[in-house]
């Protein structure tokens, strides 16, 4: 079994440089394929403390889920071609191994995957696919591990543990998969743990079940999460902060109250005003954002929205077709990437968005 050293992270000198549990700088991920390069993340930053939940939401193929991959270092042994710095705990994981991203697996990170019949093999049962999770990082008896494993299943709900620990996968329903998955995901007690869409195809009842559900376990143990989901009614629910992807890069971030009470992207604001309300008239349409999500292959050049903002001719010189905006970020943590001036996007949002979320 290999053995991780921790290493120091560059800059940093003397016990009282903290840094951050999770630390992404500049990650870009791109996947070499006949019709070109697909970006599908690019420069993306952010930092995650222990005990604290990120919520990261975008469009389908926004980069979410590729993020996600690529600090669990699933794309090691794939074409990818992956820069950029991604700090766990001290150890850097772009670089390392996948013998040592393999260690880390399970016991110092893990994984909600969005399709739980997907992810768990149709050959083995549910109960001997935990088990073995567990086995891969203590080194006790296959009657320990059963232990552990009916131990796990009774605490994220599963009825009659014991006698269902020999059931196939497709012999559970998609919310006991779900939370079979979850307690494959929690087996080790993770540090930080990644949820992948946990709640996608599952009804409104066991959506809300399942979510409670993480929000327990993850008070139980205080672990890092970033929870990647398109329904912001999760993230107003459950997250802490919130990290607004579109076309591979970060367009906004900050908290919980910044994105639904104080957005400044323009994409923020689609997102926010196609989003259906409980408090509106039921005949209310919804806004949806215009056109489509960018070609990866083909990035647009200056801002990634530009081809679908409904405010570029605020910015003049055409800055937005031909300029790529940073990431600027206010001194309370809130960072939006967009070319208008920041009293500007306030005063469109004070007169023009806040009256139609």
């Amino acid at each position: 079994m290999t053995t991780i050293l921790p290493i120091p992270v560059p800059g940093t000198s003397g016990s009282d440089q903290r840094q951050p549990f999770l630390r992404v700088t500049d990650l870009r991920v791109h996947f070499p394929t006949d019709d070109g390069l697909v970006k599908s993340v690019d420069g993306l930053s952010f930092e995650l403390e222990r005990g604290e939940i990120l919520g990261i939401v975008g469009e389908s193929g926004s980069g979410k889920s590729v993020t996600s991959q690529a600090i669990l270092g699933l794309h090691k042994d794939s074409r990818a071609l992956i820069s950029g710095e991604i700090w766990l705990d001290g150890q850097e994981l772009v670089s390392a191994t996948e013998a040592q991203v393999r260690e880390l697996r399970g016991r110092k990170m893990a994984m909600i995957f969005q399709d739980p019949l997907s992810a768990m093999h149709p050959f083995y049962t549910v109960g001997s696919q935990i088990s073995e999770a567990y086995l891969v990082h203590h080194r006790v008896s296959k009657r320990a591990a059963r232990a552990r494993t009916i131990e796990m299943l009774e605490k994220v709900g599963i009825p009659n543990a014991a006698a269902r620990y020999g059931d196939y996968p497709h012999q559970f329903s998609g919310g006991m998969r779900q939370r079979a998955m979850i307690a494959m995901a929690l087996i080790d007690e993770p540090e930080l743990l990644i949820a992948d869409e946990p709640t996608t195809a599952l009804d409104v009842t066991v959506q809300a079940q399942i979510l409670e559900l993480i929000k327990e376990l993850h008070a139980e143990i205080n672990s890092a999460i970033i929870l990647i989901t398109h329904d912001l009614g999760v993230v107003a629910e459950t997250c802490d902060r919130v990290l607004v992807m579109y076309g591979g890069q970060c367009v906004e971030k900050g908290t919980v109250d910044d994105l639904f009470y104080r957005p400044e992207m323009p994409y923020a604001w689609g997102l926010l005003r196609s989003m259906p309300r409980m408090d509106r008239d039921r005949q209310t349409r919804l806004t949806p954002i215009p056109g489509q999500p960018p070609s990866l292959i083909n990035v647009p050049s200056g801002c990634v929205f530009n081809s679908r903002c409904p405010f570029t001719d605020r910015v003049p010189g055409g800055r937005c077709v031909t300029e790529h905006p940073n990431l600027v970020s206010s001194p309370d943590g809130h960072a939006v990437r967009c070319h208008m001036p920041h009293a500007e996007r306030q005063q469109i949002l004070l007169t023009e968005i806040q009256p139609t979320l």
